[in-house]
């Protein structure tokens, strides 16, 4: 049974980047033990809590408590954009190097105590590991292999691996199935469904339903605040669905009684107008005395304003309602992408991709799918092909857009970076583009640096069918 007492708890936790940006504001949450999926849009702040519960990130203001050593700097963390030192190892990244080495001291003939100690009872850690390389499918990978060598799915799958080793009382993962293939995900959503024994505590940003799907929990960040339900996703995504149409149903309802008053304030504007008309006609006419016509013109006047103040009060009052309402309501936008046609004849050859049985030629305006097992060599055929090494391109106009988004300058603006891939493009074909990626207003001057990393694709996405190539790689 799951408790139902909070594992990791934030108290008015605010973060803010050096220019001033708010990212987390005042957030107040408690997250329970057990598995919890996070989700959110592009830029709401997912990947910098994660960051925070870490410790590698300290907030500006407020206080966070986590489980285990109670400080945020005892827990197994994968980050979205794992970019790991050139020189790390697969042993590095399964948290063994150190014993390993002092196996191989000991195997030297090493009669030193501490290396005794390091090793302790792990003296088969070397089988265990390969052992448990392989069960995540990775057969074969030795232990001093450079990650740098691996894919990025394969990078992925041995950090996994790693964490479920390290057996960390709060465990974090970012948009973990970005790189990895089916089998993968397998071993990714066994692995959650049996957290328990390694990770009490799971915390999972992802935009994957079905990993999402395998929570005891879902947790939102929306608008600068966290919710959090208990249950899976659909379940959640259904029960947001029903708020969303009451929401929508009580900002209808608002609507018409703000209509409702605006059409009585002009009516009874109207009736005024024509009572003050009649007076001034009877004064003008003098049928009455002079002193009782200034008397009954004082108080008509005294009246009107009285009611037109009345009514505005009520139009202000139907107004805030809307505006209440309209909150209430989510506005969630979805990137929209409008492909130019390449206007490339059928018959046209555009690429030929090497391939054991002979190759594949790639005619006209085709869309072809590499797909495959991750460290068969995708990514490696299209950098190899975009370069030159392999196979070969019939066309010199070609985008390309590669695994992650490094080549990004961090300190520019999103409108900057990507007029340099357009510098003869109007500004205002730019900020239209840029809008359709839902960078809209003064999103255009945010700096690259403090952009998720699903904000730095779409920039990265915007850039490239700017340039409008007549044949891309995605």
């Amino acid at each position: 049974m799951l408790s139902t007492h909070p594992s990791v708890v934030l108290d008015d936790l605010t973060v803010t980047w050096p220019d001033g940006t708010p990212v987390l504001d005042h957030l107040t949450a408690a997250f329970p033990a057990g598995c919890t999926g996070l989700t959110g849009a592009n830029g709401t702040g997912k990947s910098t809590l994660l960051r925070v519960l870490t410790g590698e990130l300290s907030p500006t203001s407020g206080h966070l408590s986590v489980p285990g050593s109670g400080t945020p700097h005892d827990v197994g963390y994968l980050p979205q954009r794992l970019t790991p030192d050139t020189d790390v190892t697969v042993a590095d990244l399964l948290g063994v190097r150190g014993i390993l080495d002092a196996l191989d001291r000991i195997g030297h003939g090493s009669t030193d105590p501490a290396d005794f100690d390091t090793v302790g009872d792990d003296w088969d850690i070397g089988d265990r590991c390969l052992a448990d390389l392989a069960a995540a499918g990775l057969d074969g990978i030795a232990l001093t292999r450079r990650v740098r060598t691996l894919s990025g799915g394969q990078t992925v799958l041995t950090a996994l691996v790693g964490l479920r080793r390290s057996r960390h009382e709060l465990v974090l993962l970012d948009e973990p199935t970005n790189n990895l293939d089916r089998h993968a995900r397998e071993y990714l959503y066994d692995a959650v469904a049996g957290h328990t024994s390694w990770a009490p505590t799971l915390i999972v940003v992802s935009h994957d339903v079905e990993l999402l799907d395998l929570m005891d929990h879902t947790a939102e960040l929306h608008t600068g605040s966290l919710t959090v339900f208990g249950g899976p996703y659909s379940a959640y995504r259904e029960q947001r669905a029903v708020q969303q149409a009451a929401a929508e149903q009580a900002l209808s309802t608002a609507e018409q009684a703000l209509k409702t008053e605006q059409r009585q304030q002009v009516e009874a504007q109207t009736r005024l107008a024509r009572r003050l008309r009649y007076a001034k006609k009877d004064f003008a006419n003098k049928r009455r005395p002079k002193q009782i016509m200034n008397n009954r013109k004082q108080e008509a006047q005294v009246s009107a304003g009285k009611l037109r103040t009345a009514m505005a009060g009520d139009v202000e009052s139907a107004q805030a309602a809307v505006e209440k309402k309209a909150a209430a309501v989510r506005c969630d936008d979805h990137v929209r992408i409008d492909l130019p046609d390449p206007g490339v004849p059928a018959s046209r050859v555009i690429a030929e991709l090497p391939t054991p049985s002979g190759g594949v030629i790639l005619q006209g305006p085709e869309r072809l799918a590499v797909t495959g097992d991750n460290g068969c060599g995708k990514t490696r055929l299209l950098e190899d092909l975009v370069h030159g090494r392999r196979g070969c391109l019939h066309t010199d106009r070609v985008g390309y857009l590669p695994q992650r988004s490094d080549d990004l300058d961090e300190g520019a603006t999103v409108f900057n970076q990507v007029r340099i891939a357009a510098p003869s493009a109007d500004p205002q074909r730019i900020r239209a583009q840029l809008a359709r990626f839902l960078f809209r207003k003064d999103d255009v001057d945010r700096r690259i640096g403090v952009l998720s990393g699903g904000e730095r694709f779409r920039v990265s996405l915007a850039r490239l069918l700017l340039t409008e190539p007549t044949n891309q790689l995605l």
